[in-house]
């Protein structure tokens, strides 16, 4: 935390990076230099988004700004998750009990598997031609 009460994390998830601010404020969400609606369409992912948020009680305490980058949009929900959850850990250690609970400071390892030589893929082989 620095002196204006700032309090950096990062989170990653696939490809996607997400660095993220909490601010204290409103709640106000702005992510790449757009609104939580506008970047995130679809609801789910907005409650994804604000799991950390949900079952900390920490709604409406934070401004949160996020710079993601990297992989598609899901990828960017998940690594600004952990980034804020991570965050939220920074500001208070005792929440760690709680968002461990809830599966919340787990970075999930799952990525795209390489496509292998010989393959069409990285499982998929190739049509096997008996004649």
């Amino acid at each position: 935390m620095n002196d204006s009460g700032e309090i950096w994390a990062s989170g990653r998830r696939k490809t996607s990076v997400a660095r993220v601010i909490l601010r204290p404020g409103t709640g106000k969400c702005e992510i790449n230099g757009q609104s939580l609606e506008a970047y995130f369409p679809l609801n789910s992912m907005r409650i994804e988004l604000q799991q950390p948020l949900i079952v900390t009680e920490m709604q409406g305490k934070f401004d949160i700004f996020v710079n993601a980058e990297g992989g598609g949009i899901h990828g960017q929900v998940g690594a600004t998750r952990l980034g804020i959850a991570r965050a939220l850990l920074r500001y208070n250690p005792e929440l760690r009990s709680v968002l461990r609970r809830s599966g919340l400071l787990t970075r999930d390892p799952r990525a795209k598997e390489r496509k292998k030589y010989g393959q069409k893929g990285a499982r998929k082989r190739f049509q096997f031609s008996k004649r």
